[in-house]
């Protein structure tokens, strides 16, 4: 599994989930249906053919954002918009054709690190053709956790992580690949577990009090939204078991470095994002 170090990086490889150790994102959740058609399901191809899943999501018409974890070392990339992609004779998955759109380009943030993944945990995908939507995922105001996590009743900030990752890992494991979505509470932003604080933002993963959500394996690189809203204020980067249980971690993009790069691939790309 790609990306296993100190936590576990939430990507799904293809044979290898029973030994994997990644994140959560919807275990507890709900299914999303229609609300979020601009979250996608990407597979990337290692060695000639599809290696692992991730979750991704077009912040205009050609640039998907997701994880650095997804994008580093793959050698070709595909998605798909459908809510449910378990029909594989109707949508092609996970080989390119049928309903996929595939990549034209993929970045990782240029500070990736495997060993520390969760410091640069950016990529970028760029597909080959344009996808119209109504509305498409949004970059937060810069710093904008720093100050959400000094406000008073921090246990009240809620958040919607989206994904088409793991429902359940144990006692019964179940790998749907539809999108679900659910709700999670910040616990904060001071690193844990070997990561500092800095670029991790630390979410609720399970079932208590107002989080009904979590993330896990093929969640990664999937939004993390601001409550009720398309303004995406991380990713999903890592968990901390293998279960899919207790916190999740996501790397926030609410940083200046990460925008900068994002933008300057809309640059390049020649697109800018929706009014």
């Amino acid at each position: 599994m790609k990306a296993l170090r100190i936590v576990a990086a939430c990507s799904a490889a293809f044979g290898l989930l029973a030994a994997a150790q990644p994140a959560q994102a919807v275990t507890y959740g709900e299914l999303d249906g229609d609300g979020h058609p601009y979250v996608g399901l990407l597979i990337f191809d290692q060695g000639g053919g599809p290696a692992w899943r991730c979750t991704g999501t077009l912040l205009a018409p050609r640039v998907v954002l997701t994880a650095g974890h997804c994008t580093y070392g793959a050698e070709a990339a595909r998605i798909w918009f459908e809510a449910d992609v378990s029909d594989r004779d109707a949508t092609g998955y996970p080989y390119s054709g049928g309903t996929s759109i595939e990549a034209i380009d993929i970045l990782t943030h240029p500070d990736y690190v495997p060993g520390a993944f969760f410091l640069h945990d950016l990529g970028v995908v760029i597909l080959s053709e344009p996808v119209a939507m109504d509305e498409y995922g949004m970059l937060p105001p810069l710093d904008v956790l720093d100050g959400l996590a000094t406000q008073r009743g921090l246990q009240n900030q809620l958040f919607n992580p989206v994904g088409y990752g793991l429902q359940s890992v144990k006692p019964v494991y179940q790998a749907d690949r539809i999108r679900y979505t659910g709700d999670v509470m910040m616990i904060g932003i001071k690193g844990t577990a070997g990561i500092p604080e800095g670029s991790s933002v630390l979410f609720s993963n399970g079932p208590g009090q107002k989080a009904t959500g979590g993330t896990c394996f093929g969640d990664s690189g999937g939004p993390i939204f601001w409550y009720g809203t398309n303004t995406i204020v991380a990713v999903t980067s890592f968990g901390l078991n293998q279960n899919c249980k207790g916190t999740g971690g996501g790397y926030r993009i609410d940083q200046a470095d990460d925008q900068a790069l994002i933008y300057e691939v809309l640059r390049v790309v020649g697109e800018a994002f929706p009014d």
